[in-house]
This record gives C-alpha cells, sequence and structure tokens, in this order.
C-alpha cells in the first residue's frame, strides 16, 4: 500500500509539472501558435511547423487600368477618332459597358475605386489638395474604410501599385512620413508611383516605395507611359518565374491622358491634319460610330453644343490651326499610351496570365475642360485662374506637346471627347461622370464583344472584384471595424446581358455640382453654371436651377423634362438631400480659392525660419515647403567655396513650368524667378563669390500690386538687386517640389541643366519670413 501511494504521489507529480509545462508554453509570448511539443531532446519534442500559404493557379488575376481624363466618346470602342488598337482588343476579347459612371474628379475617383464606398463616406468628397475641416472633406480615406486591395494582399495576393497616387494629402508628400495614406499602407507590396494630380510625361517626379528617384535622368528618350509599362512587364515576369500560383493584383495608373498631353513627336506628326475639321464635325462623326457600333440605344440623340463653346466655323484660321495641333498632340499621347497597354498584354499572354486576368479598364471622369476657351501652353496659367492668350500659344506650335509644354487642350475637344453628352469633368451632367468600362477575363466571361447597358458606378469595382477573387468582405482590418460597402458587384452582369439593374440609386457632387440617378431619372444642376475653367467666385445654391432627365428614354440627356414634371423633380431633390445627409456630403461650400488656400493655411508648417540640412532636404512637396509666395522674406545660404570657385543650385521651388531658383553660376550669386515658362527675371551678383566661408542671401520684399523687388547680398554686402514683375498667386507646379541644395525634375532656370548640384560646401540653407 505504502509502494502504491509513492507511485501515485509521483505521478501526480509528473503530471502537474508536465501541465505547468504546458502551460508555461501555451502562456509564454515566444511561443504563440506553437502546437508541437518541446522536450529536452528531438526524439521526444514534437514539431510544429507553421502553414505556408498555397494556390492551385488557378486563382483569377486582377489588372486595374485607370486612364486619366479619358472622355466617353474618346476610345476606339466607343467611337473615338483616335487608334487604340489594344483597347480594342479588349472589347473584343471582352464586355463593352456603356452605363458606367464615376465621381467627375480625380481625387475623389481614385479613392473610391479600391475602397468601394462613396466619396464623401471616405473623406473624399473633393480633391485632397481642397479639402475642408468636415468628414465628407477631410482629404484622406480613414481607416474605417481600407481598400480592397488590403483584403486581396491577406489573403495572399501579391500586390502592386503603378502611376498616379492623387489622393495623399500634399502636406505629407515627402519622404519623412507619416506614410499612411500612401500606396504602401493601402494594401500594396510594391510600389512606384508618381504623388500629384498631374506629371511631366518626360521628366517625372516619382518615388519607389518611399524613396524619391529620378528614373529620366540621363535618358534623352524616357516617356512616362514606357516606364510604367516596362516597370510592369518587369513586376509580372518576376512574380511569373518565382510565385507562378500565386494570384496577382496590379493597378496600373498612367499620366495619361491628363494634362500635359506629352508624346513622342512621331505619334504627334502622325495626326497632323487629322483634325482639321474641328470638334463639331468630330463630334458627328463620333456619334455616328457609336450608333452604328451599338454603343448608344437607338433613338439617341447627339446633344447641342455647350452656349460657352464657340462654333468651329466661326473661328479664324490661327484659331483654327493652334487648336487642331492641340487635338494632335492629346491624339499621338492616346495612342502612345494603347501601344504601352498592347505590351502589357502581350507580357501577360507571354506568361501564360492573360485568359485568367481580371482586366478592368475605366477613367477616373470625363474628358476635361479645364484647358478653358484657348487651351494653354502652361497648364499652371490654368491652375493660378489665367487664361492664355492665342499668340502665346501659337509661338509654340512646333513644339506642342513636347517637354517645353505643358499643354492643355480647348474645351470644345473636351467637348468632343465627352460625345454625346453635354458638359465636362467636374460637372455631373453626363459628360463628366459616364465614362468608359471595358472588363476583360475569358476565363470567366463567356460573351466576346458584348455590349452591357446595366448602371453602374465606381464604387461597384471593388465588390466586383471580391466576388471574382472569391474573398469575402473583412469586417475588421488591422484591429479597426470597417465601414460597410457602398457599392455593389456588378458581376451578375458578365454572362446575363439582360439582367436587372442592381445599382438603381445614386447621389452625386462635386463642388457644389449636384445630381441623383433613382429608377431611371436624373435630376441635376451646374452649381452657379460655372465651368470647369472657372474658379473664381461663389453662389447661393437655393438659386441654383435644376434639370430632370428620363435617362432610360433619354440616354444622353438631351431633353429636360423639368417645368413637365416638376413633382417629380421635387421628389428627387429631396432624395437627393436624404442622400446627402447619409453620406456626409454636407455642407456644401463653393469658395474654391478659400478652401485651396485654407488647407495650405492649416497644414504648412507654422514656422517663421526654415533650416534645411542638405543632401536630404529635397524633395519635398510644394504644400510642405515655406509659404513664401507673395509673402517678404529672405534665402540665406551658408556655404564654403573651394579655391577655384563654385558652382550649382542653393534653393529651388517649382521647375520648367514655374518657380523660383537661388544658384551659383560663374562664381557669381543669381537669383532666378520663373513666371509660367514666359516671363523670367534674374537678378545677377556685380561681384564674384571669395573663396572660404561665405552667407549668400537673397531678400525678396513685395509691392503693393504682388509684384516684387529682390536684393543680393554677399557676407552682407549688397551686390545686387532687380524686380520679379509676374509671379504665381498660387502653385508653381503640381508635381514639382521644394529642394535645397539641387533642383530635382526638370529645373527652373534655362542657366542650368538637371546635373546641378553645389559643387561647394553648403552647410545649411535658411528661409526667414519677415
Amino acid at each position: 500500500m505504502k509502494n502504491y501511494l509513492i507511485l501515485l504521489c509521483s505521478a501526480f507529480l509528473i503530471f502537474s509539472c508536465q501541465q505547468k509545462e504546458d502551460a508555461s508554453q501555451e502562456e509564454d509570448p515566444r511561443m504563440a501558435g506553437f502546437k508541437g511539443k518541446i522536450a529536452k531532446t528531438f526524439q521526444e519534442s514534437e514539431e510544429d511547423w507553421p502553414e505556408v500559404e498555397s494556390f492551385t493557379g488557378k486563382e483569377p488575376n486582377v489588372l486595374l487600368i485607370l486612364l486619366d481624363d479619358v472622355g466617353y466618346g474618346q476610345l476606339g470602342p466607343y467611337g473615338g477618332l483616335t487608334e487604340t488598337p489594344n483597347i480594342d482588343r479588349l472589347a473584343k476579347g471582352g464586355l463593352v459597358f456603356n452605363n458606367f459612371h464615376t465621381t467627375a474628379l480625380c481625387s475623389p475617383s481614385r479613392a473610391a475605386i479600391l475602397a468601394g464606398r462613396n466619396t464623401h463616406s471616405i473623406g473624399m468628397g473633393s480633391h485632397a489638395l481642397s479639402a475642408m475641416g468636415f468628414p465628407g472633406y477631410a482629404g484622406r480615406v480613414p481607416m474605417e474604410a481600407q481598400e480592397v486591395t488590403k483584403i486581396a494582399q491577406k489573403s495572399g495576393w501579391s500586390t502592386y501599385a503603378l502611376g498616379k497616387w492623387d489622393h495623399t494629402p500634399g502636406f505629407q508628400t515627402h519622404q519623412v512620413g507619416p506614410f499612411t495614406y500612401w500606396p504602401t499602407s493601402d494594401g500594396f507590396d510594391h510600389t512606384y508611383n508618381f504623388m500629384a494630380a498631374d506629371a511631366n510625361n518626360f521628366t517625372p517626379v516619382m518615388y519607389a516605395g518611399h524613396e524619391p528617384i529620378e528614373p529620366s535622368k540621363g535618358n534623352p528618350d524616357y516617356h512616362l507611359s514606357t516606364d510604367l509599362s516596362d516597370k510592369a512587364t518587369h513586376y509580372l515576369t518576376g512574380h511569373a518565374s518565382i510565385d507562378p500560383d500565386r494570384p496577382f493584383f496590379m493597378f496600373w495608373a498612367p499620366g495619361g491622358m491628363h494634362a500635359p498631353h506629352h508624346a513622342p513627336k512621331e505619334y504627334i506628326e502622325k495626326y497632323k491634319g487629322k483634325f482639321d475639321m474641328g470638334w463639331d464635325k468630330a463630334r458627328e462623326e463620333i456619334f455616328k460610330r457609336q450608333m452604328e457600333l451599338g454603343i448608344l440605344p437607338p433613338g439617341s440623340v447627339l446633344t447641342e453644343r455647350n452656349k460657352e463653346i464657340p462654333a468651329w466655323d466661326s473661328l479664324t484660321a490661327d484659331e483654327k490651326r493652334m487648336y487642331a495641333r492641340q487635338m494632335e498632340a492629346f491624339a499621338g499621347q492616346l495612342e502612345h499610351l494603347d501601344m504601352e497597354i498592347g505590351r502589357m498584354l502581350a507580357t501577360l499572354e507571354r506568361i501564360g496570365k492573360l485568359d485568367n486576368t481580371l482586366i478592368i479598364l475605366t477613367s477616373d471622369n470625363g474628358a476635361s475642360g479645364e484647358g478653358g476657351l484657348s487651351g494653354s501652353h502652361n497648364e499652371m496659367l490654368i491652375v493660378n485662374s489665367q487664361q492664355t492668350r492665342l499668340e502665346e500659344n501659337l509661338e509654340r506650335y512646333d513644339v506642342w506637346g513636347s517637354e517645353a509644354t505643358d499643354n492643355h487642350y480647348h474645351a470644345g475637344w473636351a467637348l468632343a471627347g465627352n460625345t454625346p453628352f453635354k458638359y465636362f469633368k467636374q460637372t455631373v451632367h453626363n459628360g463628366g461622370i459616364k465614362d468608359p468600362l471595358i472588363v476583360h477575363w475569358p476565363a470567366g466571361i463567356k460573351g466576346k464583344g458584348e455590349i452591357r447597358n446595366q448602371y453602374h458606378h465606381i464604387i461597384d469595382i471593388a465588390p466586383t472584384i471580391l466576388e471574382v477573387l472569391d474573398l469575402e468582405f473583412m469586417e475588421e482590418i488591422d484591429g479597426i471595424k470597417q465601414m460597410p460597402l457602398d457599392g455593389g458587384s456588378f458581376a451578375y452582369s458578365f454572362n446575363e446581358a439582360d439582367a436587372a439593374d442592381q445599382h438603381t440609386t445614386q447621389y452625386y457632387e462635386m463642388y457644389g455640382n449636384r445630381a441623383i440617378y433613382k429608377d431611371g431619372w436624373k435630376a441635376v444642376t451646374i452649381h452657379g453654371n460655372r465651368m470647369p475653367w472657372d474658379f473664381a467666385g461663389t453662389y447661393p445654391f437655393e438659386d441654383d436651377v435644376w434639370e430632370l432627365y428620363n435617362v432610360t428614354e433619354d440616354f444622353t440627356e438631351s431633353n429636360d423634362l423639368a417645368e413637365e414634371f416638376p413633382e417629380k423633380l421635387e421628389e428627387l431633390k429631396a432624395a437627393w438631400e436624404e442622400e446627402a445627409w447619409k453620406y456626409n456630403v454636407f455642407p456644401l461650400y463653393d469658395d474654391l480659392g478659400a478652401r485651396f488656400s485654407n488647407v495650405a493655411k492649416i497644414y504648412a508648417p507654422k514656422r517663421k525660419e526654415f533650416i534645411f540640412y542638405p543632401p536630404g532636404a529635397v524633395r519635398i512637396s510644394e504644400p510642405y515647403s515655406p509659404p513664401v509666395k507673395n509673402k517678404n522674406h529672405s534665402l540665406t545660404a551658408h556655404a564654403e567655396i573651394p579655391n577655384g570657385g563654385a558652382s550649382g543650385v542653393l534653393v529651388a521651388a517649382g521647375g520648367l513650368y514655374g518657380g523660383y531658383t537661388l544658384y551659383v553660376k560663374d562664381n557669381r550669386l543669381v537669383y532666378e524667378y520663373n513666371a509660367y515658362n514666359e516671363d523670367r527675371f534674374t537678378i545677377r551678383s556685380n561681384t564674384t563669390i571669395p573663396t572660404g566661408e561665405v552667407e549668400l542671401k537673397a531678400v525678396y520684399d513685395v509691392n503693393e500690386d504682388k509684384t516684387a523687388v529682390v536684393t543680393l547680398y554677399i557676407n552682407g554686402e549688397q551686390v545686387g538687386q532687380g524686380p520679379v514683375n509676374r509671379t504665381h498667386p498660387g502653385q508653381y507646379s503640381l508635381s514639382e517640389t521644394f529642394d535645397v541644395g539641387e533642383d530635382t525634375g526638370t529645373p527652373v532656370s534655362r542657366n542650368y541643366t538637371r546635373e546641378n548640384k553645389f559643387s561647394g560646401n553648403l552647410d545649411r540653407l535658411v528661409v526667414t519670413l519677415k
């Protein structure tokens, strides 16, 4: 009995120790998730290997191509006059959707396409640069509205973002961060982007991840579309070589067709004379093609030309010549971009992934009328609320579409690009919101070259991708509860041409322009009758005139029924207000100048003195750079000049199309103000710079009329003075940056090249606001 008790106690002690050992193992965070057993020897232990993600190789891939400012009637499958054989190929092998809608502007559409929610729901009711301190306009997508790519990434898809990323707050677009609103935080493993509204296609400001790079430097044949196609090929072939069974998700957003309309010269020259017929006849030809293609329902009517756009036949010979050239550049860029899309399709075919890749091609909004009633050789004139004189454009006729121009076309060509509709980007008539959508997926879509006419919206793309990839919506991501999706999948229409619409109500609001679609009817208004090239003024919202269309019968919004059905109009206006309260559309505020200015006032650094230390003080976004525009300030460089002198840039802001720079050339101090690449004001020191430690200074004093006088000093002694008789009241550039010790991107001055680093020793550069 005694021996039995001893054995029993021993067993209990062993069991207790084992329990303690197991409990200790479970509680140890270093052992989290381990289900095996660890003993003193391998023989007594049990292995538990971490699970490795595995795929069958049959999971669908995604290539989401988001074009920029491409209107309903500009691509070949929609009757366009430009040759787009590779986009045509996608349409012939897939589906063409004729009733797809966007938000009328870039930032909101680019946020919504990946988030699957209404733009005001996610703080992107307008452009990120015109944010306000309200939930619908915060200018940043909240963590509660993570993108579809985050779900794909967490489910094992390799994810890539290439090209335009235009909804990061400008004051966070620099290499220090935070990177909360960069694509690297939005579910993308690999990123290669320009973080701006537009890009110089020959010299873009690019980021590989968070690192600023200059891929065009030293490459005279560089073009952004080619670079993005090359990068896609690099990623796709690497992916297929290393882990071919793992699916991928690629977001490809080129600079085209946003201004500037840059293209290799041979592509522009190919279209020489092909648009001499003008926008009126172009609209008629596009409309005819659309009817023949079946893109438009039988009985559709071509809308009348907007009264703001002059008749082509009323123009002078010089006007016709210049405006035709503007469209030639646009067409050249579009065909070149199509060629690069073709190279990507060839890569997918080569690696055996074309059939099972869901390719979605669309645009972020309608064609842009922001070029105004003359077009412009420099888009920054438009951004700063200035129209361009015909004579200024004609001077650049021979170089139109090259890097010498930051070119945009006349709004008449945007109207033709939006055929058969009225108006343009920023408006919520069909010309601003109805866009091309082509879906190609041979493995899942039976029809080839068929048309789908169900009503869809850009918020429906993310849910569609989730359904095709067979991925569940995540109620919680990274510990944060997610708001529900506002959109719904349109995969139901892939193989059922006559399926009933599932998206039956959709509100719209853009800078006070408002509309609502509901059960085949649409009410819409242009706030203050303001066109996209007119940024000035505020207007009472209660004075806006609403129009009413039965879009089931009137596809092109050509017959306003507001007077005939006033009760229906009031019903829809009430429905719009209900949706507006639901999705954070209020408050409405139409002072665009104040909105842009307020963002800068709130988020620009609140300092009177800025100290920058090279070599790291480069690629600082303009919204986060010292706010010196039309303010008294000084630029002071503390440097050491070696024997034999020095040269190079001390500080620069902006680039070829506008900005200022302080630099050393021929051992003299030089300040230059570049006003729109038209007027340049250069002040040089009348003495050379001595060797050794020096203080080089430029003092900028503003006159009452916003011109200025700049005075140069070397070691406290005045050495030069001169006027600046024209300035930028707003931005110097939408993409170029503030740099110290060099001028990245395009040079502000023509007096130095891209190889412009300061050759002396620049210790620091001090900007002081007086």
